[in-house]
């Protein structure tokens, strides 16, 4: 019976697919056969074998075993924008039935299951499902990736909220410094620490390669056991 979670944002562009490839890493470090997922990804490119996704990419060449392109990332789209207006760009709609069944494929073959959401937990990803569907479907505890910069206490808190309040359960959250020159960086930290309801899983400094990174989510691993 392989374990699952899903990787959270509390906005896009603050390191999720970091975060997530890291956490791969350190997976894989304590031997576990971990491997990542990215159901809904926008901003694909268009190629020989097929639209591909960076992000998508990068999940699975931090994973092992390796998953198909297919299987990681099921819908992929485009225009680097919200994944309902991509999808309907292209005369397409994103649905759980597909996700669900690469998921479960997934699952056969490793120990550990990570699955990345898109954008922030509400980002729509059609006219009938926001990125919160994914780990409520797939009942999925959630791990919160925090992005360090000016606003994350606020961000941070409303995520926090709203996943508890969608009925998931959050094991905990980890810092991702996107701003190098964030002011009061260290006291930001600590305000995090006691105003989020989940615990500090690891704070990833700016700069660092996830290889590098995986060795400060042991937390984030125990966590998953």
């Amino acid at each position: 019976m392989s374990t699952a979670v899903f990787v959270a944002g509390t906005d896009t562009g603050i390191g999720k697919t970091h975060v997530s490839c890291a956490l791969l890493h350190a997976l894989r470090m304590h031997g576990q056969r971990a491997v990542g997922m990215k159901p809904v990804a926008s901003g694909c490119l268009v190629t020989p074998a097929g639209l591909r996704n960076d992000d998508a990419l990068a999940l699975i060449a931090a994973s092992d075993p390796r998953p198909d392109y297919a299987t990681c990332n099921p819908f992929a789209f485009i225009e680097a924008v919200s994944p309902h207006l991509a999808a309907a760009a292209e005369g397409a709609e994103v649905t759980m039935p597909p996700i669900k069944t690469a998921f479960a494929q997934l699952a056969q073959n490793a120990d550990v299951v990570l699955v990345e959401g898109v954008g922030g937990w509400l980002a729509p990803l059609s006219p009938t499902l926001e990125a919160n569907a994914l780990p409520q479907a797939l009942g999925l505890p959630v791990i919160l990736v925090v992005g360090l910069r000016l606003g994350c206490l606020n961000h941070a808190q409303l995520t926090a909220r709203a996943i508890l309040a969608d009925g998931c359960r959050l094991l905990g959250w980890v810092g991702n410094a996107v701003d190098p020159a964030m002011d009061r960086y260290d006291d930001n930290l600590e305000s995090l620490r006691r105003l989020l309801p989940a615990p500090c899983l690891g704070v990833l400094p700016h700069g660092l390669a996830p290889a590098q990174a995986a060795e400060l989510l042991d937390s984030a691993v125990v966590a998953l056991e």
